[in-house]
């Protein structure tokens, strides 16, 4: 299954129904949560520590565990403790039948476990922590992803600041921008071509292959516009140069310097993607100074 887009492959885990990973080592209780919360998460199950720790190298990160205090070969805290480094935004719940809850209170203090509900557990004071859980992590996932966007888009612009400070010729600042922004974006190949000179500066391999003939290039110099392909296999647009390339998700924009189109840029991950509207945004603001930069360099 495609991930959401190269900026938010994580995200995929919200976009679907939550992931929750009950633990106890009690087959009877362990069955009671998972038929208690089949119908709106996908439930993973373990019937000890260990065992929970192998699904979650397995599976990766779940939005929500549940997990037993008392267990034989290592307690809910403990267990819990051990995920924190590989799964920091994934909410904790213990459940106990103590009186005693000292472990849990420093447990909660030191942000492994966000709750604690003693045992017998009411389904519906449970079900209501869980979805604050699940709320929860999905909003850490947001912030999370900002800040992540964010990041990418000052990479791309300061990429673009340094052809200045460094005084390069155009063929150089056109490989510079080309290198930067397609490691940034994680993808398997970046191209720019001014569409005046031919000047071209690749990243990647292009296979010897033209973008002249590609339908999205051809496009963005007919409207001027982003256009953006996400699914390859499953458009209508046909090119040899995607088998070639073994491209799966396209995107090519325009750099325009006061209503001029100088060049596009044409970048191509090898897997498919719900979207492409994050690279697009912040391609919008970088695209806008690299025709600026380019400009510059040719008044040079």
């Amino acid at each position: 299954m495609n991930t959401v887009s190269p900026l938010n492959a994580a995200q995929v885990l919200t976009r679907q129904k939550p992931r929750l990973l009950v633990v106890d080592d009690e087959p009877d209780n362990l069955d009671l949560l998972y038929r208690t919360f089949r119908r709106e998460y996908q439930v993973l199950r373990a019937e000890s520590g260990r065992k929970a720790l192998e699904v979650l190298e397995d599976d990766g990160e779940v939005a929500v565990i549940i997990s037993d205090q008392r267990m034989p070969d290592m307690s809910g805290t403990e267990f819990l403790s051990k995920t924190v480094p590989d799964f920091p935004d994934t909410v904790r719940i213990i459940l106990t039948g103590f009186t005693d809850v000292t472990d849990l209170v420093q447990a909660i203090n030191n942000g492994q476990v966000y709750r604690y509900i003693t045992k017998p557990w009411e389904p519906n004071i449970l079900k209501q922590l869980v979805q604050k859980a699940a709320d929860t992590y999905e909003l850490l996932k947001e912030s999370h992803h900002a800040l992540y966007v964010a990041d990418r888009q000052s990479q791309l612009m300061g990429r673009v600041a340094e052809i200045a400070h460094m005084a390069m010729q155009e063929s150089e600042a056109l490989q510079f921008i080309a290198d930067g922004w397609g490691q940034t974006l994680s993808a398997q190949l970046c191209v720019i071509k001014c569409v005046d000179n031919g000047a071209t500066a690749t990243f990647g391999n292009l296979g010897g292959q033209s973008l002249d003939s590609n339908p999205l290039v051809q496009a963005v110099i007919a409207t001027r516009t982003l256009q953006t392909l996400p699914d390859v296999s499953a458009s209508n647009v046909n090119d040899h140069l995607y088998e070639a390339t073994g491209t799966r998700a396209h995107l090519v924009a325009p750099i325009i310097f006061q209503e001029r189109l100088l060049a596009v840029v044409s970048l191509h991950w090898a897997h498919s993607y719900r979207t492409l509207t994050d690279v697009s945004n912040i391609l919008t603001i970088a695209t806008n100074q690299m025709a600026q930069a380019l400009v510059a360099v040719r008044s040079q």
